[in-house]
């Protein structure tokens, strides 16, 4: 009858398949540390790029920012550059006037002349929507007429505009300044008095 193996051995046996070469561990750390520093070294170098091109941006935008205070600068100095240059013909025309009239011309060529100034000059301001308004036979309004005289007128409703002193101008939809007339009033009770009065003499 055959010696059954001890239970010792046959432990030992099965066990020895099984065990690990030496040094196994310590070559799948050093792979894992490997990996690590490649993708930090990855990050770092993205990290990197991204903050150079957040500095070329903030340059971008300060050199934009100075820019564009430098056209609003400019735009402000130089907002009247076109309009004054539309003027400068009309102001040409007003001097050849003056030395049309220094020649001692006659008075009928100068104001001739003169006439067409204005009518150049009204020209040059209706383009930029500049025109004067009606105002005298109107009925007056505050919002623009600025009456700077009262008038008793026999046969004139009350508040009507007799004459006009200074025209006024609108820009565009809005007043640009009101016209200074003179306005009617009803006649006083003495005025009526000393009418019928005359009328009665």
């Amino acid at each position: 009858m055959a010696e059954e193996p001890r239970e010792k051995d046959i432990n030992k046996e099965d066990t020895e398949g099984f065990q690990e070469s030496p040094g196994g561990d310590s070559e799948a750390g050093t792979t894992v540390a490997e990996e690590c520093s490649d993708l930090l070294s990855q990050r770092e170098e993205e990290i990197k790029q991204l903050q150079e091109k957040v500095l070329r941006l903030a340059a971008e935008m300060e050199n934009t920012r100075r820019r564009l205070e430098r056209e609003k600068s400019e735009g402000i100095c130089y907002a009247n550059e076109s309009i004054i240059r539309d003027f400068l013909p009309v102001l040409d025309n007003l001097e050849r006037a003056v030395e049309h009239a220094e020649k001692k011309a006659d008075a009928q060529s100068l104001l001739e002349g003169i006439r067409m100034t204005i009518k150049g000059f009204l020209d040059t301001l209706a383009r930029y929507g500049c025109t004067p308004f009606e105002s005298m036979g109107k009925e007056f309004d505050p919002n623009y007429h600025e009456a700077v005289m009262q008038q008793e007128v026999e046969g004139e409703p009350e508040r009507r505009v007799l004459h006009e002193l200074q025209k006024g101008y609108t820009l565009k939809d809005r007043l640009l300044r009101p016209s200074m007339v003179v306005v009617s009033k009803a006649p006083s009770e003495e005025s009526k008095s000393e009418s019928s009065g005359d009328s009665d003499a």
